[in-house]
């Protein structure tokens, strides 16, 4: 009887698993053909609209007059670096989120974007510098900020919040710098300091795109095969720990990861604001409790840039930067979450 009940449970223990994992490859697809639809329609519409055919012969490699151009050099390019940037700034967000366990850690707040921004304002307007060598000091400088937060926060082990309190700190010293070196700045070097620093696509190439098509292959297949064990932290250290997690090993990899994707999408298209900290929320309302959305994050992300950088070109009174758009969506939505914490007197 014993031995019956015992396999009748796992059966439906099994059962549950297997309907949960349907559910995800569901969503996943649902959120695939929402990307994918969204891409479509930032490639056939423009100032000349493209016809669905049209579209796909061009993206097929077949000469369209009147519509080769606009699609493959212009909106192609644009969309495919935003496709990238919003999965980097979605997937680097939420493992700051999943290993703090506070939605307010992600890059945009806890200084990593303002590093980067920093070192690249420094490097255009001081220096002089354009092109790749300013995306280089933007990598360099995001990854030496998160590893001067990291040192400074410790104490006896990193706190969640005093590291958040550390970076916004140090995120207001060096959006002071920039404000410094702005005022500094000639008109030459100005619009070019303001326009990386409002977070583009403007001007988007191909070229662009594969350094970050890289580091998310590279530093987005290392996270999601150490997903298991991002999943047993979100349950506390503590909690990791006994059930065998490597938690020195699991987390320093997980920041570097996270530190790369956030670095190398900033460097391309400048600090877009509040991609990486809306994602992570979002994909968890829409996968609800369980496992660590990681991947829904980075497609979040994705739809994120596609229609903030859609909305800017068209639908708003003027032509505005991807960065205007996700700025005026995230800040109504970090407002909500301390107002939310100060009414319950809890963290975020």
């Amino acid at each position: 009887m014993t031995a019956a009940a015992d396999t009748g449970a796992a059966e439906r223990i099994a059962g549950l698993r297997l309907s949960r994992r349907r559910a995800r490859i569901r969503l996943v697809a649902v959120m695939c053909g929402l990307v994918v639809a969204v891409l479509g329609l930032t490639l056939a519409t423009g100032p000349t609209m493209t016809t669905p055919s049209e579209l796909l012969r061009v993206l097929a490699g077949h000469y369209v007059p009147g519509a080769g151009f606009a699609v493959r050099e212009l909106r192609l390019p644009r969309a495919v670096l935003s496709i990238l940037t919003g999965m980097s700034f979605g997937l680097g967000g939420v493992i700051f989120q999943t290993l703090l366990r506070n939605p307010l850690a992600s890059p945009d707040i806890i200084g990593i974007s303002a590093g980067s921004s920093a070192a690249a304002v420094f490097a255009i307007v001081i220096l002089g510098w354009s092109g790749p060598a300013v995306s280089v000091t933007a990598v360099i400088a995001g990854l030496g900020v998160a590893l001067l937060i990291y040192l400074l926060a410790w104490r006896d082990g990193v706190s969640g919040t005093r590291l958040i309190l550390v970076g916004i700190g140090l995120s207001a010293m060096l959006d002071s710098l920039i404000a410094y070196v702005l005022s500094r700045a000639p008109a030459w070097t100005l619009q070019d300091a303001l326009r990386w620093l409002t977070g583009s696509v403007n001007g988007a190439t191909l070229a662009e795109a594969l350094p970050v098509l890289v580091s998310l292959t590279v530093f987005g297949g290392l996270l999601l095969a150490r997903r298991g064990n991002l999943e047993a932290m979100r349950l506390g250290d503590d909690t990791a720990a006994a059930l065998g997690v490597p938690l020195a090993v699991d987390k320093v990899l997980a920041v570097m990861a996270a530190v790369g994707l956030i670095a190398v999408a900033t460097a391309v298209s400048g600090p877009v604001a509040f991609v990486a900290f809306l994602s992570g929320p979002v994909a968890g309302r829409i996968a609800g409790p369980g496992r660590a959305p990681l991947i829904p994050a980075a497609l979040v992300g994705a739809l994120l840039m596609l229609l903030g950088d859609y909305a800017g070109q068209h639908l708003l009174a003027g032509r505005y930067p991807v960065g205007v758009v996700t700025g005026a969506l995230g800040a109504p939505y970090l407002i909500y979450l301390i107002v939310r914490s100060n009414r319950t007197g809890r963290e975020p």
